[in-house]
């Protein structure tokens, strides 16, 4: 959000923080939310040394991948991958040999010819992510206790916002050295999915990326991106990626015309200089009359922590008009047991901040969360 406003609007406001959520949704953004100034890191150091500042976008050098078949949709298909989980099991290798291992892992379950890991430093962290993962036996534990580690190490990225928005023409940005807030929940939560079945697979992870942020798990230019987090979690919670828990948990439903995009158009150089951006947007914002924000009120955070669970998807509902969030993050359960949140801070990182109520208490015109919990797709 720049501070991580809105999905796109949170991308836009969000756009970035985007839903691909967090970037601020624009720089007028900014001037109504901003998450809290005193943040109380925990102190965790990162499992990688400070990060290149970089953006990864259209990964695979010009290869287009299908938009239907076992690429498009890999979450609902069998995993062939899992035979090699007795070669895995007891790995005692070398740091090559097992990223050798790891970078074959998932090729069969793919069925397409071999997209290797691009050589770059996106491309050498997520291969440090995998190796993580296998020897830690990460696929073993619950899913949002997967999700919890996989956020630990990103650690110290640095934060940037409109990561999103750097091209006219929609691309899938893929990058793991920066973030913006959502970004940050989308990367961890698309390599998840992949560990959690046991598929270590590139492609794999770029597919879980593109199905979570466009509608319909479909890019199909600007306005397929799914720009407000309410509708990036309905959207989502269709196609089984996530659960909407806020009423579950008590929560209100407020609602709230959203129109933060079209009313805010100059913010965003895809619809000032498309007008058919801007009208499918229009319509876009039309059609999301139907939905409601579903929230825990601020002051009634605490009483939940006792049902919250690591790795839950939190957003922080706003009273900005036309806006439905402006900030994103996960749930961080702490050895003591507390709740923290990790995010990716416009503050200038990832980072932990040491209690979830406290932090939301000091984001501006903040009036609650959203919270979502990954689906275990074993």
């Amino acid at each position: 959000m720049k501070k991580c406003f809105g999905l796109t609007v949170v991308g836009f406001a969000i756009a970035s923080c985007g839903a691909a959520l967090c970037a601020s949704a624009f720089d007028v953004a900014l001037r109504f939310a901003s998450p809290a100034t005193e943040n109380h890191p925990v102190p965790v150091s990162s499992t990688f040394p400070k990060p290149q500042i970089r953006t990864y976008a259209n990964p695979l050098n010009g290869i287009t991948l299908p938009t239907t078949g076992i690429l498009a949709n890999p979450s609902i298909h069998p995993n062939p991958a899992r035979s090699v989980e007795p070669a895995l099991a007891n790995i005692q290798t070398s740091d090559s040999a097992l990223s050798e291992r790891v970078s074959n892992l998932g090729k069969p379950y793919a069925q397409t010819p071999q997209l290797d890991i691009p050589p770059t430093k996106d491309g050498e962290r997520f291969k440090r992510v995998m190796q993580y993962a296998v020897a830690q036996n990460l696929h073993q534990r619950q899913m949002g206790e997967i999700v919890q580690a996989i956020a630990n190490q990103f650690l110290g990225a640095a934060y940037k916002a409109n990561l999103l928005d750097q091209s006219q023409e929609e691309t899938l940005v893929v990058t793991l050295n920066q973030f913006d807030c959502v970004l940050f929940v989308e990367t961890v939560l698309a390599i998840a999915r992949g560990v959690a079945v046991q598929d270590y697979s590139y492609p794999t992870f770029v597919n879980h990326l593109r199905d979570q942020r466009y509608r319909d798990g479909q890019m199909n230019g600007y306005c397929s991106r799914l720009h407000y987090f309410v509708d990036w979690i309905s959207d989502n919670q269709k196609r089984g990626t996530v659960q909407n828990l806020a009423q579950q948990l008590g929560g209100v439903s407020l609602h709230k015309t959203l129109n933060f995009m079209t009313t805010h158009r100059q913010s965003s150089p895809q619809l000032v200089s498309d007008n058919a951006n801007f009208q499918c947007i229009v319509q876009q914002e039309a059609q999301l009359d139907r939905l409601t924000i579903d929230y825990i009120p601020t002051n009634q955070i605490r009483h939940l922590y006792s049902q919250l669970q690591p790795g839950d998807i939190i957003a922080v509902a706003t009273n900005i008009p036309g806006l439905d969030v402006t900030h994103t993050g996960l749930v961080y359960r702490q050895p003591n047991g507390t709740i923290g949140f990790i995010h990716a801070s416009p503050a200038g990182q990832v980072t932990i901040a040491r209690d979830l109520e406290r932090y939301i208490s000091r984001v501006n015109r903040a009036i609650g969360i959203l919270v979502a919990r990954p689906t275990d797709p074993r």
